[in-house]
Parts: C-alpha cells; structure tokens; sequence
C-alpha cells in the first residue's frame, strides 16, 4: 500500500475536472489546493529525509507498480487536454470561468505534462521515451528533452546553462532566458549529434525537426476542429505548464555553482549542486523530483529509490511553497542568499 502512495498525484485532474465544471472563482481551485492549501500545510509537517536500505533500494527500482503509477498519466492529460477542448469551446472568452479552467488545464500540463515527460525521458527504453515525449507535446515543450538530457544535466551549476538560476537574477527575467536558451541550444545539440554521427542535420531522424512539425501538426488540428477561441486557450495553458516548469529550474539550482579545476574544466556534479526537499506532500505530488539532488547526481536513477543525503542544501519547505515564495522576490532574496552565504562558508 505504501507504494501507492504516489497516487496522490491524481487528485489534481480531480480538481481540473471540478473546475471545468463550476462557475466563478471556484473555477480556480487547483491552484488554490496546490498552491495556497498545500503550502500551508507543509508548514506543519517535519520533513523525511528517510531512505530505502541497500537491499530495499534494489528490490523497490525495479518493481512495475511505480512505472504504472506513471503511464497512467498519459491517458489522463490526453483525456482531461480533450475535455478542456470541448469545455472551453462553451465558456465566453475573457471570463472568470475562461481564465479558471485555462489555469487549471496549464497546471495539468505542467505537472501530468512536463513534470512525468521528464522522468521517463530520462529512462532508455523507446516506449517510455515515446510516452514521455507524448506528455511533453501537451504542453509544447518538446524541445525539454534533447537539452535537457544533453545540455541541462552536463552544465547545471556553470554559466552555460541556461536553466541554472544565477544569484539575485530575477525570475521573470529567468522565465525567458531559460526558455528560449534551452530551446535555441536543444536545435545545437541535435546537430551536433548528427554532425558525429556523420548525418545531415536536415533529416527527420533530428527530434527538434521532428518535435516542431508534431507541435505545429497538434495546433493546427486544434485550430480545425475548435477555432480559434479554443487555439488561444490551449496556448495559454501550454505558455502557464512552462512558467511552471521554469519556475521549477529557477528554484532547484538557484545561486549555486560548480568550481573549476586546475585543467580548466568544471568539477563532477555533486549533491551540492541542486537544492533538495525532503518535505513528503510536494514529494508526492511531482513523483520525488523534489528530491533533486540525489537525480542530478545519477539522473537515470528511478524517482522512487531517489534518497535524500546530508550534503544536499535543504529547501525550507517544499516544491509548492517554494514556488509561491519565488513570486515574492525580495523575501525569496533575503531568505536564499542568507543560505547561499552559509553555504559558502561552509565549504570554505
């Protein structure tokens, strides 16, 4: 039973689908769980920094139940991204009501969408890649995978990566920059590759060609069969899943760096590289990735045997708050550069 425990995650298309049914400012309700009630309750749970034992992690990596936990994402987004479809065909542009439901589906595609792309993109059979990529085409953000396999877990921490939050960069700021550097160095990545493999870049057997033409083909159906109104709506929600998860990058590495060595080159990525969280209800809700550190460190390691270890630099409270806490930037400053600067200490 313990192992179904990340099914919590579920009950957020349960609020999706409330919102897509009600009227006013209840229309907003996911957020308001996730972001409001959540955080607040955090605040009163002690984080676990408990761990698997050795023989348990072996045993627990490869038992299915959390790889199903995980593929049942996929007709859920796919089901609830229909829903929305026809949902917000009927709901008056510019309402309450639009902007509610629009929020809710733009919370789906950030956690079913990019947050579960994310974890089995990073896995090595197709199938579950497939499905990640799948995930991640609901949200527009195809171009997350190629960077940040090949450039986001190679450079995190550095000046060459731009989903690494430097310190005092403002968030809104970093939302653009994030973005669309890791869009522009995802097209170089994948010529790169091809260009070793001794292949032409101009070839379908490169994602971002592939990737660009599924995002157009899925927006243009979208335009055919609902029109316009629903067009604007489904970009809306796809642009607020990828704040989200850029909202995310700025929060994980947020200030820290990694030291060059005497040959010039930038030292292994360690635990201390990515902030952690070891607070159980944000655990839950984006299966384990608040654990971040221990993902970083071997990032094809499964999201349920990540383990939280003593070097990570804790989170104050998890995910969600921290999110919300982001948004707030001269509080988020005052509070991170304080444990930047103990942290620097520390290893001085």
């Amino acid at each position: 039973m313990k192992r179904l425990k990340y099914l919590l995650v579920y009950t957020l298309p349960l609020t999706v689908y409330f919102s897509f049914n009600t009227t006013g400012v209840m229309t907003f309700i996911p957020f308001i769980v996730f972001f409001g009630f959540v955080p607040l309750l955090e605040l009163f749970l002690k984080p676990d920094a408990t761990n698997f034992d050795k023989e348990t992690t072996i045993a627990e990596k490869n038992n299915p139940l959390y790889d199903w936990v995980m593929y049942l994402s996929l007709p859920v987004q796919v089901g609830m991204l229909i829903y929305f479809l026809f949902v917000i065909q009927g709901t008056p542009f510019g309402t309450v009501e639009f902007f509610g439901r629009v929020s809710a589906m733009g919370l789906m595609c950030g956690v079913m969408g990019i947050n579960v792309g994310h974890e089995l993109g990073h896995r090595h059979d197709r199938a579950e890649q497939f499905i990640g990529e799948l995930l991640l085409l609901t949200s527009l953000d195809t171009h997350f995978l190629p960077y940040h396999n090949g450039g986001h877990h190679r450079d995190v921490a550095t000046p060459n990566d731009a989903a690494t939050a430097k310190k005092n960069q403002i968030i809104f700021f970093f939302w653009i920059t994030s973005h669309f550097g890791s869009y522009f160095k995802a097209w170089t990545l994948e010529k790169e590759r091809l260009l070793q493999e001794g292949k032409s870049p101009l070839t379908f057997q490169n994602r971002m060609i592939v990737y660009s033409l599924a995002n157009v083909a899925l927006l243009a159906l979208i335009f055919y069969f609902f029109g316009t109104h629903v067009l604007i709506a489904f970009i809306t929600a796809a642009i607020l899943g990828i704040i989200l998860l850029e909202t995310v990058n700025y929060i994980e590495h947020y200030g820290l760096t990694r030291k060059k060595t005497e040959a010039g080159t930038y030292e292994r990525v360690k635990h201390h590289h990515s902030w952690n969280s070891d607070h159980p209800i944000g655990r839950l809700l984006l299966f384990n990735l608040s654990r971040h550190s221990d993902h970083h460190y071997n990032g094809s390691k499964k999201y349920a045997v990540l383990k939280s270890v003593p070097q990570s630099p804790q989170m104050p409270t998890g995910y969600p708050g921290m999110m919300v806490l982001a948004l707030f930037q001269p509080l988020w400053f005052i509070l991170m550069n304080k444990k930047l600067k103990m942290i620097q200490k520390q290893e001085a």
